[in-house]
């Protein structure tokens, strides 16, 4: 009887581990700043004490923006906006963004259409969601060619399974 109780309660207590089910109540809000361009260095190279700032730096440049969200297992809102910043950086936000809370949810870059449905392959890692809801940022790495990335797609590594994809398309 004893054995039976530990075994039950080993058990229950991996499946809290595994499955998380509070996140399906609670909600991970994040509300990052959008990405600020680099500031221009003053002239010479360095600023001195009570001297003006030098010409503001340009803004960042939006290359990609969607809105479209395909629901795979959750359904997902928000705007998707891929930013060249002055110093060279690129960075994907997701701006007024909402899906599901899940264990173990990572930001994917992925070579296959929004559309594929099988994203477990050819995708580029960003790092884990940091909030099922409001606006985050996610840098992408200097030697990544975004032009081999078709969509973004808000992956449930736990479960191998897609929440949503987006196409990655031209702001143009």
């Amino acid at each position: 009887m004893i054995g039976g109780g530990l075994v039950a309660a080993i058990v229950a207590a991996s499946a809290l581990v595994l499955f998380q089910p509070w996140k399906l109540v609670v909600d991970d809000r994040v509300d990052e700043a959008a990405p600020v361009p680099a500031a221009a260095p003053a002239e010479g190279g360095r600023a001195s004490a009570g001297a003006t700032p030098a010409t503001p730096a340009p803004a960042a440049r939006l290359l990609h923006r969607t809105s479209t969200w395909k629901a795979y297992e959750h359904e997902t809102a928000g705007t998707v906006k891929v930013y060249r910043l002055a110093d060279g950086r690129r960075v994907l936000r997701l701006e007024d963004f909402t899906t599901s809370n899940g264990p173990d949810v990572k930001v994917w870059l992925s070579t296959r259409a929004y559309s594929a449905g099988d994203f477990s392959s050819g995708h580029l890692n960003l790092g884990t969601l940091k909030g099922n809801q409001g606006s985050s940022n996610y840098e992408i790495p200097a030697d990544a060619d975004l032009e081999r990335y078709e969509s973004v797609v808000i992956w449930c590594k736990r479960f191998s399974v897609a929440f949503a994809a987006a196409p990655l398309t031209s702001a143009a």
